[in-house]
């Protein structure tokens, strides 16, 4: 082989990102490029080393062989360069971090997870306390060093946040609904079961609008104040929930929910990470921010509600 210089880095981290998520378009979107940006990266990267790496058929994406041989080996190359630089950052990565979430999440995702980041920085010292509504911390006259939040932003001046996952809700219920005299086969069947809220939302009435259903009673079931409350009303078969997917995940993981149609229902709300602006350098902060956006993307990476495959309309 020719004594040749290393390809362009930003070919090759447009090659990692389209054969990972083997698609032009998702890799656009993770490198906040455009598609047409990525495809000529590729196409420049191809050139350089005089080898076809995708196939392109109708609108159909692949790697070729050649393409499959490469890009586990940049893909490995681009995770240790990102586990190197994130070593950086978390050097000194120690003392008391004061987190503030709101309290559903923190009870069905954060604290179940706590064992894992206390694994991987043993010198942060992590409190977790819950939101009371919500609105804004105040970083400054309360002892907080960040906060989780879902919400439509923007936030305050002077406050740094960040995105952490695009979210959206789904109908949920018992197991021992799916079966017996009124089986929950398609959303018609909604008529047969009571309904269970959750205070001030509106989430029941924007789904059945979706699919097209405007004669189903939405006063029979109970209210409640949390969506904790309203999924432990569901796990006991009360009635049918909607939740935020990433708050129903450990309770579907374990079968004590279920999924009874796939239909999600978008919302213009997120889970955005949120600190005093500057202090998102701070090692254990970062550390922190750094380790919960991995976690919640790890956790919904093969979600195929998430993939586009399905039709997702957006709520305000």
């Amino acid at each position: 082989m020719p004594n040749r210089k290393l390809p362009p880095l930003n070919s090759l981290r447009s090659f990692e990102a389209a054969a990972r998520h083997m698609s032009f378009t998702k890799a656009s979107e993770e490198l906040f490029v455009t598609q047409a940006a990525i495809s000529h990266q590729i196409k420049h990267l191809e050139e350089y080393l005089d080898i076809k790496l995708f196939h392109r058929e109708n609108r159909q994406l692949s790697l070729t062989n050649e393409g499959e041989r490469y890009w586990p080996k940049i893909n490995s190359l681009f995770e240790q360069l990102q586990t190197a630089t994130e070593g950086l950052y978390t050097m000194g990565a120690s003392g008391k971090l004061s987190i503030s979430a709101p309290p559903t999440f923190a009870i069905e995702w954060l604290i179940p997870r706590v064992t894992d980041f206390k694994n991987l920085y043993p010198e942060i010292e992590l409190s977790i306390s819950a939101q009371a509504d919500e609105s804004e911390i105040d970083f400054f006259g309360e002892d907080v060093d960040a906060a989780i939040y879902f919400s439509i932003g923007p936030y305050k001046k002077g406050v740094y946040s960040r995105r952490l996952l695009n979210e959206y809700l789904i109908p949920v219920c018992s197991p021992e609904l799916m079966s017996g005299e009124h089986p929950l086969n398609t959303p018609d069947d909604l008529r047969f079961h009571k309904i269970l809220h959750e205070e001030t939302h509106r989430d029941w009435l924007r789904w059945l609008d979706m699919v097209g259903i405007k004669d189903i009673n939405l006063n029979n079931g109970a209210t409640y104040s949390h969506t904790v409350m309203v999924m432990q009303a569901a796990i006991h078969s009360q009635g049918i929930a909607i939740v935020q997917s990433i708050l129903g995940q450990r309770e579907l993981d374990t079968g004590r929910l279920v999924r009874p149609f796939d239909i999600p229902l978008k919302t213009n709300r997120s889970y955005d990470f949120a600190c005093p602006e500057g202090n998102q350098d701070n090692p254990k902060i970062w550390a922190f921010m750094d380790w919960i956006k991995q976690r919640l993307e790890s956790d919904c990476e093969h979600d195929p509600l998430r993939d586009g495959r399905k039709n997702i309309l957006t709520l305000d």
